[in-house]
């Protein structure tokens, strides 16, 4: 929300815009579709077209066209929304950021002792070249930060994961986890049908 003006004057300007997306290394159906579940519901409580407009949103913003997926399993995203008046947007922003955490605190505690090893880190760490490929060359806000003059360049870079790891046509073993990642997130899928 941006605010510009005197305060007894009241807002001059708003712009609401955020969202949600999954990043999984590995695909566990179930989390996805809680996630996605969570999400609708905080949407449908606003407007009952939210979702499906925002997850479409979401597959299409968090492209990464040279490698013909996406960054993760998607979830929301919105920019700029106008649809409404600024103190129902807001409530609907801050319900959606508060569907974030009911979305996603109980995977981490759900997955957090899965038991891994060098191949799944490794794997992790391509994921996380991949995320950071999409946010250096396709995300908005990371361009915007970038070009601003006196940006604190760490500040913005702090989205980026600590290690990643890039290899030359990596591509997993067919019908590998690995695998099964990467054809969910080359693919849109419905998960709340």
């Amino acid at each position: 929300v941006y605010r510009k003006g005197a305060r007894e004057a009241g807002p001059v300007m708003a712009w609401f815009g955020g969202g949600a997306d999954l990043t999984p290394a590995y695909l566990f159906d179930d989390d996805v579709t809680y996630f996605h579940q969570t999400l609708k519901h905080a949407c449908d409580a606003h407007d009952p077209h939210y979702y499906a407009r925002f997850k479409q949103w979401c597959d299409r913003y968090f492209a990464i066209p040279h490698r013909n997926e996406t960054r993760g399993v998607g979830g929301i995203f919105f920019d700029d929304l106008e649809d409404k008046a600024p103190e129902q947007l807001f409530r609907f922003v801050y319900d959606a950021g508060n569907a974030f955490i009911r979305a996603y605190v109980p995977l981490v505690a759900r997955r957090m002792a899965t038991p891994y090893g060098a191949r799944q880190r490794e794997w992790q760490l391509v994921r996380r070249g991949h995320y950071a490929e999409f946010n250096l060359v396709y995300d908005r806000g990371t361009k915007f930060g970038l070009m601003t003059p006196g940006a604190r360049i760490e500040s913005i870079l702090m989205s980026l994961p600590l290690t990643a790891r890039w290899e030359y046509m990596n591509q997993p073993e067919p019908g590998s986890p690995e695998a099964r990642l990467l054809d969910a997130v080359r693919t849109t899928t419905d998960w709340v049908k």
